[in-house]
């Protein structure tokens, strides 16, 4: 493995943000380019800067309040007679451990929560908890099994939002060459030179989505 791979690997995968990245690979791509100190990531607490000083042979330092403080884990809870089904902690949960339907209330999956928090602010009733599930704190508080699931967990996660994003590209595409293939009797617009600037239109946008696509 190379030095991000093993930062990355040192890392609790909870995918929390709190390093200032967009999950737990960037933030051990930033500390191997030199963009980031080793103290940025309160769920590895002090024992995860021990760790990356050693592969890293950079010194250890105190966790950056900045980013915030070494605690007991929590897991998040939803109280089920506040719940809306309103699915933006669905969308916020970076390891698709909430389960539930637009207009249905929402489950956890305890075993699954990574104690990351991004369910909390994206709830627009506050029907979200986190009740501490441990005593102990950092590493002591989460183990590689649970690291290795996470990562497993947000992956497929990254990977199936890429494939729902692509598939919807691929509608899309579909929908407007079928337009174009007929403009004039699948618009409204009866005048041939808004008939043509509309073509040009939606010639151009499917231009930049095969492009995209490719």
């Amino acid at each position: 493995m190379n030095l991000a791979e093993l930062i990355d690997a040192a890392l609790p995968q909870t995918q929390c943000t709190r390093c200032g990245y967009p999950d737990c690979r960037r933030y051990a791509d930033a500390i191997t380019a030199g963009e980031a100190e080793i103290n940025q990531c309160p769920p590895g607490g002090a024992e995860g800067i021990a760790r990356l000083a050693a592969i890293t042979g950079r010194p250890g330092l105190p966790l950056n309040p900045v980013n915030g403080i070494e605690a007991t884990r929590g897991v998040a809870v939803i109280d089920e007679a506040w719940c809306i089904g309103c699915t933006l902690c669905i969308k916020a949960c970076p390891a698709d451990c909430i389960v539930g339907a637009p207009k249905a209330m929402h489950v956890i999956v305890t075993a699954q929560c990574t104690g990351c928090e991004l369910c909390v602010p994206a709830c627009p009733v506050d029907c979200i908890s986190m009740p501490e599930v441990t005593t102990a704190t950092g590493w002591a508080a989460w183990s590689p099994p649970q690291a290795a699931e996470a990562r497993e967990r947000y992956a497929f996660r990254q990977f199936r939002r890429h494939r729902e994003a692509e598939e919807n590209a691929a509608r899309l595409v579909v929908k407007a060459e079928a337009k174009l293939a007929d403009l004039p009797t699948a618009s409204a617009i009866t005048d041939p030179a808004q008939l043509d600037r509309k073509r040009a239109a939606i010639e151009a946008a499917l231009a930049r989505a095969r492009a995209k696509r490719t």
